[in-house]
């Protein structure tokens, strides 16, 4: 008997499902047939934009995907890169954006649960967690309760599972308090002889399901993820995951110990799209069938139909393919880790994917048509920018008050540049993140090199099973970032895209990693809106390009669109296009790992790539400053020079790897003033600079404050000092200069003529750079 055949669906009903009328037609011609209640929430979820990239996938074929080191690019569940001596790497970012600003704690927490099962499914042991945050202003009590619940779920679920939040990045903005940013990145080192690859083969093999029970919990979350945040949403509740961490670490363990038999075929992870997204997507990819009997999977609800299996996206399980008449041994494995694992289905020879339940075939169709032959929209692109570009592009140094070299005048009332420096330490996007990770555990698997604030990547042992027999292969290192100012690819969405590759590179520079591949996350807006597509259009394009010039491929990652809420007037706001960029590179010998802070009084500051403003790479359009200083949100962010970024980086490692550098530290928000400053504060020490104008026009704030790429801060001894500076004469040509020296003092920058533009105490900096988050709780 078969439940296959169904009245037509009303429009109402089709919507609900994120369907479209012309995507309904689809189906039913596909079908022959109108799909029945299970068919169409399986079109629903598998044709969404978080599973089937509809709007996005004719953008993401111009990433480069390929190099000597890529083991497993895109089209896995995470991208694996070969680190030498028989050390491979398994890394890959996700966002659960909309689940976190329904549920915070929760949502946070199947975030990292999720992209833990990415890793492990591949066979890889998750050794690092990394995160990218965006939060509306602390001001608002609505931004406090969604950063609150994020940072507790994060923490709740890393620590439970025993895998080390290690570093990421933290923005506030008023562009996301209605719906906040979280994308969480995770690495694993690769455990078993093999990859482990989604493709199911073996018609008659066995199809097992192991884990967790399955319930209502997290009911049609991929369509969620990809439709727009409205007061409706507060009542999708039930598509917000709930997960169990402990559980989580006892899958991990029987995975990997049932990976090592061998009878393991193919496995995925049961995660957006659950039971639906796992049948289709193995089937799909080894040109097979899989027939499952949902009358065996385990349950913690009574009264569950079809629909609800299939879209439940109930945590830590999965599926696997395995060796026929191996299914006990592998039985036996999980069950001795106290998870269920059951035969729920099997590898048919025809293409398609079929349900049963109670005796009747519930859903079938083809595996292609749910997981390959999905819809993709060829969306026009805008001609130009838009207009608040262009409004905002009209912006210039000279809208505002003029600059003194004591300070500013601002509405009536004079800033002394101290004063300055001091409010931007204050703004939380600047000021130091210990209220967060200190909630963290990042020392657990003692593998942690960096501590989380000390530098500008973090920097993870690889404990191998050494292969080779290499002792030094126990000195090697993996450094890893997360990095986009969103601000920029909102003013620029082309160059703010090429610069979040570039300061990733840089970041991983400062370490004396050698970048080599990365992963992103792209959280946009509607791409069915002209100014939404231009946005993502435009981004993909600037990642392209950076990643071939600094030779680091897209192994994978995630997107995630609709990320718009409603304003006060109820019109649909989109957050700033935020495409974050997570990047690892090879560190070679983790003793000679970078710092960001001073070492030593009386060290050699000096200043690699821009060395003064010039208002196209080194500018006050979309800085910090100008955002929180003045309150305008305008101009054109820094221009990339990718030639300059691959010379400034290479510059820093080399030095790094010659043990001439006693710190490194990339110069972001805030600008060179600021990197000083976050220099010092992390030394406790202090420092004497000279800052020279060689164009006259350029204003005080323009020196203390302007933002550009390609710029790293560093403090050399000064018994390595004439060695570095021959080197940077022929690296850099006069793309370098000595700044100043380290000292046991406060922060002085003077100009030049010898004017004062900043003397200020460590110990000042400090308590306002320490407290500034606390203070706002």
């Amino acid at each position: 008997m078969s439940t296959l055949s169904s009245a037509p669906f009303s429009a109402e009903e089709i919507a609900a499902e994120g369907i479209k009328p012309d995507e309904y037609e689809e189906i039913v011609k596909r079908l022959g047939r109108h799909p029945n209640r299970a068919e169409l929430g399986m079109f629903g979820v598998m044709w969404s934009e978080h599973c089937c990239y509809k709007n996005s996938r004719p953008l993401l074929k111009q990433f480069p995907t390929k190099s000597d080191r890529i083991l497993i690019g895109p089209g896995e569940n995470a991208g694996v890169v070969d680190m030498g001596d028989g050390l491979r790497v398994a890394f890959k970012i996700e966002s659960h954006n909309h689940p976190s600003a329904i549920e915070p704690f929760q949502g946070a927490a199947t975030g990292v649960g999720g992209i833990l099962r990415d890793i492990f499914t591949m066979g890889a042991r998750p050794i690092a967690i990394l995160d990218s945050l965006r939060f509306g202003n602390l001001e608002n009590p609505r931004s406090r309760q969604i950063f609150n619940g994020v940072v507790e779920g994060i923490s709740h679920y890393g620590n439970c599972v025993g895998v080390p939040t290690v570093g990421g990045e933290v923005y506030f903005d008023p562009a996301y308090a209605g719906n906040p940013l979280v994308n969480a990145m995770a690495i694993g080192i690769m455990e078993t002889p093999d990859v482990i690859k989604a493709g199911a083969s073996g018609v008659g093999n066995p199809v097992l399901y192991v884990g967790s029970t399955t319930g209502r919990d997290g009911m049609g979350g991929a369509s969620f993820a990809s439709s727009e945040l409205s007061e409706e949403s507060e009542s999708d509740r039930p598509a917000v995951q709930v997960g169990d961490p402990f559980l989580e670490k006892s899958l991990i363990e029987a995975c990997l110990e049932a990976y090592h038999t061998g009878a393991v075929v193919a496995a995925q992870d049961m995660g957006a799209a659950g039971l639906t997204c796992s049948t289709s997507e193995m089937a799909a990819k080894g040109g097979v069938g899989v027939e499952l009997d949902l009358d065996r999977i385990p349950i913690r609800e009574t009264g569950m139909v079809p629909y609800e299996f299939l879209l439940s996206e109930s945590q830590e399980r999965m599926l696997f393919v395995v060796e026929q008449g191996r299914e006990t041994e592998l039985i036996e494995i999980f069950q001795r880790w106290g998870l269920h694992a059951v035969v729920a289905g099997k590898v048919i020879a025809e293409p398609i994917v079929r349900i049963l339940y109670q005796g009747t075939v519930a859903a079938e169709m083809t595996a292609a048509a749910l997981a390959e032959d999905t819809p993709v929209y060829q969306r026009d692109i805008l001609s130009e920018p838009p207009a608040y570009i262009q409004q905002a592009a009209e912006w210039s140094p000279n809208h505002l008050p003029t600059a003194q070299t004591t300070g500013i005048d601002i509405n009536g009332q004079f800033h002394t540049w101290n004063q300055i420096l001091q409010q931007l330490l204050d703004t939380p996007s600047v000021a130091s993140k210990r209220w967060i990770y200190r909630q963290y555990d990042h020392q657990v698997q003692n593998n942690t090199i960096i501590f989380p604030g000390s530098a500008d990547a973090a920097v993870i042992r690889l404990r191998g099973a050494n292969p080779s027999g290499n002792p030094e292969q126990f000195k090697r290192g993996l450094a890893a970032t997360t990095d986009c100012n969103g601000r920029y690819v909102h003013l620029d969405p082309y160059e703010g895209a090429k610069f979040a590759v570039a300061e990733a590179a840089r970041n991983i520079s400062c370490v004396g990693a050698e970048p080599i591949a990365i992963t992103d996350n792209l959280n946009f807006g509607s791409p069915e809106k002209p100014v939404g597509y231009w946005q993502l259009a435009s981004a993909c394009r600037g990642i392209a390009e950076a990643c071939e010039a600094l030779q680091t491929p897209v192994t994978g990652g995630n997107v995630s669109l609709y990320n718009e809420t409603l304003d006060a007037n109820n019109n649909p706001t989109p957050i700033y296009p935020t495409p974050v960029i997570g990047m690892v590179g090879m560190v070679e010998d983790i003793t000679q790992a970078c710092q960001l802070g001073w070492q030593t009084a009386g060290d050699a500051i000096y200043l690699l790539g821009y060395i003064t403003p010039n208002r196209e790479q080194v500018t006050l359009g979309g800085s910090e400053y100008l955002a929180t200083i003045h309150n305008t949100v305008a101009g054109k962010p820094p221009r990339v020079d990718l030639e300059l970024e691959k010379q400034v980086t290479q510059a820093c490692r080399h030095g790094i790897r010659q043990n001439w550098l006693h710190s490194a530290h990339d110069c972001a928000e805030g600008g060179l003033a600021v990197a000083l400053a976050e220099a010092c504060i992390a030394s406790n020490l202090g420092a004497t600079v000279t800052l020279d104008a060689e164009n006259s026009a350029i204003r005080p704030d323009e020196l203390l404050f302007a933002e550009a790429g390609a710029r790293i801060l560093v403090s050399v001894p000064l018994s390595q000092a004439n060695a570095w500076e021959s080197y940077l004469q022929t690296q850099l040509g006069t793309a370098w200069c000595r700044l100043g020296e380290v000292t046991n003092g406060n922060l002085q920058i003077v100009t030049k003529s010898g004017d004062s533009l900043l003397d200020i105490t460590v110990s000042e900096m400090q308590t306002t750079y320490e407290n500034a988050i606390a203070r706002r709780l």
